[in-house]
């Protein structure tokens, strides 16, 4: 960390939360999509809600959006994710200062630090925005937070005397070729004090290239002034702003890496980790094995010691511990899978209810049902829950057994410990211990089935005569 060290101020303890300003007024054009950048997903959550799940960690409950007109559902986002966010609109896009000047009010109400982010940078952690507050809490009145790309084409440069002083920041089109064969880049994430940072903004100017407000020109304002500037650095992951599709895959691609370290880590085994992509809230027990090409939606929590086999996928669901999921199997939201249940190849379930030691083992689908402890579902049952306009349930009773091929249709209840035979189509209520049967009764037919195959045996042989007598084949025609 490097600082200019003019008449520092009193070192303070910055307790205080800070106040977070997230900029989340660009269109982003590049991602080609109707939707606001912002909106478009990682790990199941917007980037706008990775942001504003970092102002939570940092103890921010009421951060400031700053969003752009026509926003609406930018502004609901934020709301429906954290209700307490203030929202500020920019009405025109004239640069990052003008953003910051959307936000004023919230920024005039706060007393301590405040951290401008981005609502387009989803990898920023928690750690490094405390290491911002750190020097903030140090006297300084501008953190910088820079990185060192592998190409730092397009961004801007942190300029800095011998020294290593932050002197400003250069945008890369206001740069000379001197000042772009720097390496060390702008983040544009910034921290600062709030008695000071007001007063920075409205001495900005927009005389650039683009006539736009840059925040970065605090910098040089702050020297002007005496205050302390400090520098600090990051990994580029960190900092990476998604402005096409490309670079929102590379942001999931280092955010799948990093949370299957975390999960590996804390106890969870995976045999291919580059093949199981997890969600943004996915929790996962001690000792829980993943194999290769499973896929968490959001809302899954697993159990201790449970078993996920390869090329399942599940959302909304929850499983407690020592149960089996798949090979190949689909649990749906409402799924809960009880304790030691087994859930095999092939079988969906959704807004259903597994409980203890049950077995739906495969080629089946459970749909608005409750199955009972111990209860056995045979291969290819179905239970029949939509009717073409509403949603029916199924009542299995603990230690029933569903024969194979079954359909189990809705509203039906199977009581416990009841049989249903195999290939039946139970369409009402089944009493506990009973045996329901709805196939028609076997009937044989002696010797049906080889005087079957002679008469056909019989036809076959008379067109091929047939044939014969109308001239033969070609090639005994050429001879």
């Amino acid at each position: 960390m490097s600082g200019v060290m003019t008449e520092r101020p009193t070192e303070r303890l910055n307790e205080r939360p800070p106040l977070v300003v997230i900029l989340a007024a660009g269109k982003g054009t590049r991602m080609r999509s109707d939707r606001p950048k912002v909106l478009h997903e990682l790990a199941g959550l917007s980037l706008l809600g990775h942001v504003l799940a970092l102002s939570e960690a940092l103890g921010c409950a009421h951060p400031a959006v700053v969003v752009g007109p026509d926003m609406a559902a930018v502004e609901a986002e934020a709301l429906r994710l954290l209700p307490g966010a203030s929202i500020c609109r920019q009405e025109r896009q004239a640069g990052t200062a003008d953003a910051v000047r959307a936000a004023e009010r919230a920024i005039m109400a706060h007393d301590g630090d405040v951290l401008v982010l981005y609502g387009d940078t989803p990898l920023l952690t928690a750690p490094t925005c405390r290491r911002m507050r750190e020097a903030l809490g140090k006297g300084a009145g501008v953190v910088v937070l820079g990185f060192e790309p592998e190409d730092p084409t397009g961004y801007g440069r942190l300029i800095r005397d011998e020294a290593g002083n932050l002197l400003a920041i250069r945008e890369h089109n206001d740069a000379s070729e001197t000042e772009r064969a720097i390496g060390l880049c702008n983040s544009g994430v910034m921290g600062f004090d709030a008695r000071t940072l007001l007063s920075l903004v409205a001495a900005i100017g927009n005389d650039n290239a683009k006539g736009e407000y840059y925040l970065t020109d605090a910098v040089a304002i702050a020297r002007e002034r005496g205050l302390v500037v400090s520098t600090l650095t990051c990994d580029e992951a960190e900092v990476l702003g998604i402005n096409d599709r490309s670079e929102l895959a590379r942001a999931e691609g280092i955010w799948q890496a990093r949370a299957r370290t975390r999960a590996m880590r804390a106890g969870v085994s995976m045999q291919a980790p580059e093949t199981v992509f997890l969600s943004h809230d996915t929790e996962l027990g001690r000792d829980v094995t993943i194999e290769p090409h499973v896929v968490f939606g959001p809302g899954v929590t697993v159990g201790d010691g449970v078993r996920i086999k390869a090329f399942s996928h599940l959302e909304g669901a929850r499983i407690a511990p020592g149960a089996t999921i798949g090979p190949y199997a689909r649990l749906r939201p409402g799924a809960e899978i009880g304790p030691d249940v087994r859930i095999g190849n092939f079988v969906e379930v959704k807004q259903a209810t597994i409980a203890a030691g049950a077995k739906v083992n495969h080629l089946s689908y459970i749909g608005d049902a409750s199955v009972g402890a111990k209860a056995n579902i045979g291969a290819g049952t179905i239970t029949c829950n939509y009717d073409g306009f509403a949603k029916h349930r199924t009542e299995i009773g603990a230690g029933a057994f569903i024969g194979s091929n079954s359909a189990l249709v809705a509203p039906v209840r199977i009581g416990a410990g009841a049989y249903v035979g195999s290939g039946s189509v139970i369409s009402k209520d089944v009493a506990g211990d009973a045996l329901a049967l709805t196939r028609a009764p076997q009937s044989e037919r002696p010797d049906w089935a080889a005087r079957f195959r002679r008469r056909h045996e019989r036809a076959e042989g008379a067109t091929a005569d047939e044939a014969d007598t109308n001239g033969g084949d070609e090639e005994g025609e050429r001879d």
